[in-house]
């Protein structure tokens, strides 16, 4: 039908235009680019976009069969994200990390999967290298209205990224010729400058940048109901944030011994003594989760499933990943292996993610391998409808995740009054204090400092986890409430389906029918598993 065809037109037209996010999601069709970031361009592709967004809303819906209205109401949402983007953010005028972002995810996306032979990457590297001088040059004169924070994160991500290109990179420099080795080499070197002037021009122009700027209330609410298809607004989210912050924060209270929340390798049995060590027995502990997993039908595991790898986090990424991330199976991947980057590993560290990490590292590997990311966003990836496959809602996504936390530790997988018990209770405590970070900070209620005050106390963190976590919040604006409102979604569903099957319900069941949607909206999915529309009605009226 038209939609389809409109909707595949446009995943070509973006893939094309976004050459490093079709690396990074692999499809390698245009490795050696960089995206154009020239004003031109810029204004080009946003009016694309919205002239898109116009013709789809246009569309006359009423008698279309349920399916198809879904897909609709699905892409004119991908579409609604982009133009909010292009509206009301305009990151290419205020977001130096945009530019850096560019330029890090340009290599890392060549480097975390060996899709090829070393000496093709190594030629795309060196392509998209000699690129970076004259892009960052154009951010420089794009940034007419930058933010202090986001420039302090740009500067920190641009001096962090020497490892990445001289040590990671180098990788790829196997048996290359000499004049492509010293193409490479000497590519890197002026990439590498360009970065670092990029990042001191940044710090000689702080003193005249606005320290934050919020969105507003109207275009906070706005993308709630029109990109993320949540039948709730501002308040409504924060509220739901307050009532389980203080319920976890109560939760830890009731533990026989409430400083279980609170990791502490010293309670381990074994502390790793390097990296390599920490790596491998993170790792280690996933196979007894599986098993877990299928001892109680909690939810099938495909065949096609990959493996889960767990790496370093390249220093470049830091500053607003503090707890690592998750780099699932790209949606055009052939290679099913995911990876999760964690932390450089230290003993003594005082960031929460390292010391659970040491003391119990499955709640945080449930939440990022199997049940979680790895295992749902693999399968939303085999999806035949295209549109759906596409869509990417981070509330479902995160929301999953967190619930299966949860969901692990209620079927039995952690003992009563165990480390890893305070830790999923400390987890969503946290969770749950994003959601005031991120609400009051982008409507502008708080600064940033309180962001971070309110991290430490609601939320129980240390003040280096609650800075990187403020400054994700600060810089990925709606991402931080996904993981309390989607587990919140997920349990209200999860009641109503088991009235619905009454002693037919089983609890895998509703798993594999929950996450073989793909990364929908629960609005959207309680429509198909329900048949009852009133959630995403309310949420698109």
């Amino acid at each position: 039908m038209a939609l389809h065809k409109m909707a595949e037109d446009y995943y070509a037209w973006r893939n094309e235009n976004y050459p490093v996010r079709s690396s990074d999601a692999g499809l390698h069709t245009w490795d050696d680019r960089l995206t154009n970031y020239s004003p031109a361009k810029i204004e080009e592709r946003a009016r694309h976009v919205h002239s898109l967004l116009e013709k789809v809303r246009a569309m006359k819906t009423d008698n279309w069969p349920k399916d198809d209205r879904i897909d609709w109401i699905l892409f004119q949402s991908q579409l609604e994200a982009v133009d909010f983007g292009n509206r009301v953010l305009k990151f290419e005028r205020t977001n130096p990390q945009t530019y850096v972002g560019e330029c890090t995810n340009a290599i890392f996306s060549l480097l975390k999967k060996e899709y090829d032979t070393p000496r093709k990457r190594a030629i795309a590297a060196t392509a998209r290298l000699k690129e970076m001088p004259a892009l960052l040059k154009q951010g420089l004169g794009n940034l007419q209205n930058p933010v202090k924070l986001y420039a302090q994160l740009a500067i920190q991500s641009a001096r962090s990224i020497d490892p990445l290109l001289n040590d990671s990179l180098m990788a790829l420099d196997v048996d290359l010729p000499p004049n492509e080795h010293d193409d490479l080499i000497k590519s890197r070197d002026i990439a590498l400058t360009a970065l670092h002037n990029y990042a001191d021009e940044l710090e000689k122009r702080l003193p005249k940048m606005v320290d934050f700027a919020p969105m507003g209330e109207a275009n906070y609410n706005y993308y709630l109901k029109h990109v993320l298809l949540l039948p709730l607004d501002a308040t409504q989210v924060d509220m739901i944030g307050r009532v389980e912050t203080a319920r976890y924060r109560a939760l830890e209270a009731l533990l026989a011994d409430p400083k279980l929340a609170d990791p502490d390798p010293k309670r381990s049995a074994h502390i790793p003594p390097d990296q390599a060590s920490f790596l491998k027995a993170y790792e280690s502990r996933e196979q007894e989760m599986i098993n877990f997993i299928k001892e109680h039908n909690l939810v099938t595991l495909p065949d096609y499933l990959g493996a889960f790898q767990i790496r370093q986090l390249p220093e470049a990424f830091k500053p607003t990943n503090p707890g690592g991330f998750m780099n699932p199976p790209g949606v055009y991947d052939k290679d099913p292996t995911g990876f999760y980057f964690i932390p450089t590993y230290d003993p003594q560290s005082k960031n929460f993610y390292i010391r659970a990490a040491i003391e119990d590292p499955r709640p945080i590997l449930g939440h990022e391998g199997i049940p979680g990311h790895f295992l749902q966003l693999s399968i939303a990836n085999h999806l035949s409808d295209e549109i759906r496959r596409q869509h990417e809602d981070g509330v479902f996504v995160e929301g999953w995740a967190l619930y299966g936390e949860e969901m692990l530790m209620r079927t039995g997988l952690y003992p009563n009054n165990s480390p890893a018990q305070g830790q999923i209770l400390r987890l969503s405590r946290y969770r749950g204090a994003r959601i005031g970070v991120d609400v009051n900070l982008h409507t502008g209620r708080w600064s940033f400092e309180q962001a971070v005050k309110y991290f430490m106390d609601a939320g129980g963190l240390d003040r280096e986890a609650a800075e990187g976590e403020a400054a994700g919040a600060a810089s990925s604006p709606h991402q931080k409430i996904s993981y309390i409102i989607g587990k919140w979604q997920i349990m209200n569903l999860l009641g109503r389906y088991k009235d619905r099957h009454g002693e037919n319900f089983r609890l895998g069941q509703f798993h594999d029918d929950l996450i073989k949607n793909g990364s929908l909206p629960v609005s959207v999915v309680e429509w198909i598993l329900l048949n009852d529309p009133t959630a995403l009605e309310h949420a698109v009226k």
